[in-house]
């Protein structure tokens, strides 16, 4: 599935690009932040054909191909700009001529299909969640669910097990939460864009996830929190590091971008997994966009800086509608600083 953003000339223009530029630019990359993407380019598309100059060209296409992939299709040379929900760290980006900024956060949820279940009912740890991924825990009424949720009627049916199969942000971020709060899991697992996943069922996409937990009765699986919201799925109370229960929300993925220390982080390389914030849901990604740091930066890098400047400043209410959590402002100032300074865009 590919998504249109029609980049307008006088976007191009406040960059330096020249009003006649009608080249098409690319990006790919992340099923997590897709739904968000999808929304700012038709708002953005819509607002510069309101514009005194109108749109020319065919635009920008995303293809939500999953975090690896589009790395892949940037490292290759095959679009302009990928997004990861993994951040890169500082000397893989510079080895290979890149730089990335954060562009929107989220939740990323475990997410149930049990008859009569409603979100917020059932509780997990996270203990107990990689040790149902480890294949450990195989039924709904084992002794170490019940005793979590005793004022539930779970049923004693075997668990079926829903993960990705394509190399996702979304699992890193998840397999890296298991491999904080789980030592068998960091012993046996680790955390990665695709790992060697001892149970389960594949699905490609957070889409497809939602798809598969969805079609399959008493499954469990992980998915992006605005894509399980959109599907009617169920999602589990997760206990934090600070020992409370908290449901996935804007609320306590605020908390952990909140308590974020990103003025440390180089080249903007934080994770927000287990957060230590008391309200914090425990399981919180941030989406990066990643692009040449090659200067001058090419006229295609600087119509993707002119979407993602406008995101900023102006994508922040559609963020929040589809449940994710728009960046903070001073977070937003230090992106702004790593495009003056590393591609020269203006003020």
């Amino acid at each position: 599935m590919r998504l249109a953003l029609l980049a307008a000339t006088i976007a191009a223009g406040l960059l330096g690009a020249s009003p006649a530029w009608t080249q098409n630019i690319s990006g790919a990359g992340s099923t997590f932040a897709f739904p968000v993407l999808q929304s700012w380019s038709q708002a953005y598309q819509r607002e510069q054909s309101d514009a005194e100059f109108q749109p020319v060209g065919s635009g920008l296409d995303y293809e939500p191909i999953g975090s690896q992939a589009g790395m892949m299709r940037l490292r290759a040379g095959d679009v302009d700009f990928g997004t990861t929900d993994v951040p890169l760290g500082p000397e893989e980006l510079k080895a290979s001529a890149l730089t990335q900024f954060p562009i929107v956060m989220g939740g990323v949820v475990a997410a149930v299909n049990l008859p009569g279940l409603k979100s917020g009912q059932l509780k997990l740890t996270g203990p107990l969640l990689a040790d149902i991924y480890l294949g450990r825990i195989k039924t709904w009424s084992d002794p170490a669910i019940r005793d979590l949720n005793l004022e539930l009627s779970l049923p004693d049916a075997a668990i079926a097990v829903i993960r990705r199969q394509d190399g996702s942000g979304t699992t890193f971020n998840f397999t890296d939460y298991l491999s904080k709060v789980s030592p068998e899991w960091q012993a046996r697992i680790g955390r990665a864009l695709a790992v060697d996943w001892p149970v389960g069922t594949g699905a490609k996409g957070n889409g497809g996830m939602a798809d598969a937990i969805k079609a399959t009765p008493n499954s469990i699986g992980y998915v992006e929190f605005a894509q399980a919201q959109r599907s009617g799925l169920s999602s589990a109370l997760l206990k934090n590091r600070a020992g409370n229960f908290v449901a996935p929300s804007q609320q306590s993925f605020q908390a952990a971008a909140r308590d974020a220390d990103w003025s440390s982080a180089r080249e903007f390389n934080l994770l927000l997994t287990d957060s230590a914030s008391a309200e914090a849901y425990p399981i919180v990604a941030t989406t990066f966009a990643v692009v040449s740091a090659k200067k001058p930066a090419s006229q295609r890098v600087r119509m993707a800086i002119a979407f993602f400047r406008w995101s900023a400043a102006s994508g922040a209410k559609r963020a929040t509608d589809l449940g994710y959590v728009p960046l903070p402002s001073q977070l937003v100032e230090q992106v702004e600083a790593n495009w003056r300074t590393l591609l020269g865009a203006p003020n």
